[in-house]
């Protein structure tokens, strides 16, 4: 295998390392420690765009490398909000209650899939990439400054409605597959018509 067919999940693993260097860094608190968290925040989200675009210009994005990227993401920003959390307390004190709505809806995502597929999600669908990017900036926003009512009300709406759509993509889809752009996607799949990828954000 040629060694450039490693490169994405190299990425993937290095977002692992990032998540993992940004909760270290929250603990043992350097000087601009919430700097250098919004520095490898930014790497780590970089790297989830940069890898799947990779592998598909490479033909190698495989059900392997989009199931080891959906985990990898998972526990990438489980770090990074636990970080968040232990930096900005009073923000998620504040705003407990939509945030426990929004972990309600993504752990429902991850229920529904192993119980009708015995399987973790990896729909990589648009909505999911763009509620992502939105994320990223409260995150971003949250660390540094501790408010972001407009982005948190972006968020969780976005959130609400793009967990929804995983759910009902799960439930439209006969079998478990990965890169489902969206809704009316998985009803040609399950009609058995071919998939309509986007080249930027689907393989």
């Amino acid at each position: 295998m040629p060694i450039t067919h490693k490169i994405p999940e190299f990425l993937i693993y290095t977002r692992l390392i990032f998540g993992f260097l940004i909760l270290a860094i929250t603990l043992l608190q350097p000087t601009f420690y919430p700097l250098y968290t919004v520095i490898l925040l930014t790497l780590g989200l970089l790297s989830d765009i940069f890898d799947g675009m990779i592998a598909r210009r490479l033909g190698i994005s495989n059900q392997r490398l989009r199931r080891l990227d959906s985990n990898i993401d998972q526990i990438f920003f489980i770090c990074v909000i636990t970080a968040v959390y232990l930096q900005q307390p009073e923000f998620f004190k504040q705003q407990l209650t939509p945030i426990i709505i929004l972990i309600i809806f993504e752990t429902m995502t991850y229920v529904v899939s192993y119980i009708k597929f015995k399987k973790e999600i990896a729909t990589h669908s648009i909505g999911a990439k763009i509620w992502t990017l939105f994320l990223f900036a409260l995150l971003v926003q949250v660390t540094l400054t501790g408010h972001a009512q407009l982005l948190l009300s972006i968020v969780f709406w976005l959130g609400v409605i793009t967990r929804a759509e995983i759910i009902a993509i799960i439930l439209v889809l006969k079998h478990w597959q990965n890169d489902v752009p969206n809704l009316k996607q998985a009803w040609r799949i399950r009609k058995g018509l071919t998939v309509q990828h986007n080249r930027f954000f689907n393989g």
